[in-house]
């Protein structure tokens, strides 16, 4: 579904991101993880053509930086950690302009479909309420929602997300990822995920890609990647123990 070979980023003399290759096949959750600083939120950037890189970015063998944009929004879409907003649009016009590039331009009508995609997404993330208020007025952890809508709305086959949970509370992210694996199995597509959070990666990812210092340390099934000894490496701490450790206060 996507493959990306040998993607370099660099600004001047500083290489951000230094030759990171990676696939993602069908029905898989790919955790990108690491410590700050690894380049991951920047692999993410480049894959949606956001800054300049060498390398190669396909996607279903077809190469990304030569689709026009509307064909690339049928095959992925990027949820971004944060997000300007400068104008009271509602919660739904925002929604709806994730179907943009199934329509026939901006001021074409709505159709049936537009509007149930709309409606779907509204009601699985949890925003049928706040349908017609202004973005504006949303807290962090609204907003990310109302762009997660967005994103579910475009209905692509890969969706691409830069800590998706990003300002959301303990219940919003369970919904969140429980959703992103029910999408996953009813639907048979893929998601490729920027997560902090490493029980989080644990849990919900079926592979991870592990990054240091803008390179890939290792890749593979989340439980082959994700070990103590690994993580020990890149994070220079006894992570295992860490976690054993703050999930005891809970026995």
């Amino acid at each position: 579904m996507l493959e990306v070979k040998n993607l370099t980023v660099q600004y001047g003399s500083l290489k951000i991101v230094d030759d990171v290759s990676l696939t993602v096949k069908p029905r898989q959750w790919v955790m990108l993880v690491g410590p700050n600083g690894a380049g991951k939120s920047t692999v993410i950037s480049a894959i949606a053509q956001g800054v300049p890189y060498t390398g190669t970015v396909l996607y279903g063998g077809a190469d990304v930086a030569k689709m026009k944009p509307k064909q690339a929004a049928k095959c992925f879409g990027v949820l971004t950690q944060n997000h300007a907003v400068g104008y009271a649009f509602t919660v739904e016009e925002i929604v709806r302009l994730g179907r943009y590039a199934f329509s026939g331009g901006m001021f074409a009508a709505k159709n049936a479909e537009d509007t149930e995609k709309v409606n779907e997404a509204l009601r699985l993330t949890g925003m049928e309420a706040f349908r017609h208020q202004s973005v504006l007025t949303l807290s962090g952890g609204e907003l990310q929602r109302t762009f997660l809508a967005q994103l579910l709305a475009q209905d692509p086959e890969l969706l691409i997300l830069d800590e998706p949970t990003n300002h959301l509370d303990l219940v919003y992210q369970k919904q969140i990822f429980e959703l992103i694996t029910g999408w996953i199995d009813r639907t048979g597509r893929s998601v490729l995920s920027v997560v902090h959070d490493i029980n989080l990666a644990m849990a919900f990812g079926t592979h991870a890609v592990l990054m240091d210092r803008g390179r890939v340390v290792d890749a593979g099934d989340t439980g082959s990647v994700l070990t103590a000894e690994n993580l020990e490496k890149v994070y220079a701490m006894d992570v295992s123990a860490w976690m054993r450790r703050m999930l005891g206060h809970w026995a």
